[in-house]
């Protein structure tokens, strides 16, 4: 076989899920296992290096066919030298894997934030392939994003670009303060941890809803409540959706993509939370900007991060 084959490395807070994509994107054969984060950054990274090695060794493959090995990490990292700067669930700081990787595995290496792998990932083998200009949210206990440009992610001077779910939406009237310190981010309102808040402050505010009779209030509790026909669930998603649109609405005329691919947890909520973006996104964005421009749900499911790592080697 001479066909390059590469290493797509999710590195979560309780897994770590590899997978082998050919270049064409298609993802070929996966493998997960703990992250074993308490044990510290030693025991992550042989972790990373045995769970690499294990897969090539069970698939078809030859060691020498890997061209390179990839990693999406959820924290801030340092692109282009490698570093976790910071990764709050997997307990690193200041680690420069690239260096440790390449040294113990032989091959180029490669990192990323996982919004913007998972961006990748879609772009290159999901609801996204083909395309050459797109942005992917993911809508998770945060928000974030990566945008694709010309098929290649970009990061901007310091590898922060696309953080969507920091934009400031919410008027000061409305706003509260978001985890980054500011008030009135994205993130505050259309995360799974925002619409969880708002359910949670309906119900302590004794407004009638289905909702208050939960224990523990989940998204998708919200969601089930809101198709059901619940007025404050309804209440909820639309206020989520309304200020997702209107972030969607300023990337647009700014980046003009051809596509909005929304993933995370909170799309599988479905036409409920869609229609709804699209509507505002439809009013708020001039025509000329939306003019053949969709909103579309991801594909990949958990699958992006491992596809859009072993992207980094093609596609960035």
């Amino acid at each position: 076989m001479s066909e390059k084959i590469y290493i797509g490395v999710d590195l979560g807070g309780t897994a770590i899920k590899v997978g082998i994509c050919n270049e064409e994107g298609q993802l070929l054969h996966t493998y997960e296992g703990p992250t074993e984060a308490d044990k510290g950054a030693d025991a992550v990274v042989s972790n990373i290096e045995q769970y690499v090695r294990h897969i090539v060794e069970q698939s078809p493959f030859d060691w020498e066919q890997v061209a390179g090995v990839g990693a999406g990490v959820a924290g801030f990292t340092d692109v282009r030298e490698g570093i976790i700067i910071l990764a709050p669930n997997v307990g690193l700081r200041d680690l420069p894997i690239r260096e440790i990787l390449e040294a113990r595995l032989g091959k180029p290496v490669k990192i990323d934030n996982d919004a913007n792998v998972a961006a990748l990932g879609e772009a290159w083998g999901g609801a996204g392939k083909g395309i050459d200009h797109c942005v992917c949210a993911t809508l998770g206990t945060g928000v974030g994003a990566g945008i694709i440009i010309h098929g290649r992610i970009y990061q901007g001077f310091a590898g922060f670009a696309g953080e969507l779910g920091h934009m400031s939406v919410v008027p000061d009237l409305e706003a509260i303060q978001c985890g980054c310190g500011e008030t009135g981010c994205l993130e505050t309102v259309s995360s799974a941890t925002g619409i969880i808040r708002m359910a949670n402050d309906a119900v302590a505010r004794g407004e009638r809803t289905a909702l208050s009779q939960v224990e523990k209030i989940m998204a998708k509790d919200v969601f089930d409540a809101a198709k059901a026909g619940d007025e404050v669930a309804i209440r909820i998603v639309n206020r989520a959706a309304f200020y997702l649109g209107k972030a969607l609405a300023a990337v647009a005329v700014v980046l003009n993509p051809e596509v909005f691919i929304i993933g995370g947890g909170v799309s599988k909520a479905g036409d409920i939370l869609f229609n709804e973006v699209r509507s505002v996104f439809q009013k708020l964005t001039p025509e000329v900007a939306q003019r053949g421009v969709s909103i579309v749900p991801a594909t990949l499911g958990n699958d992006a991060g491992m596809v859009g790592a072993a992207g980094l080697f093609t596609r960035s």
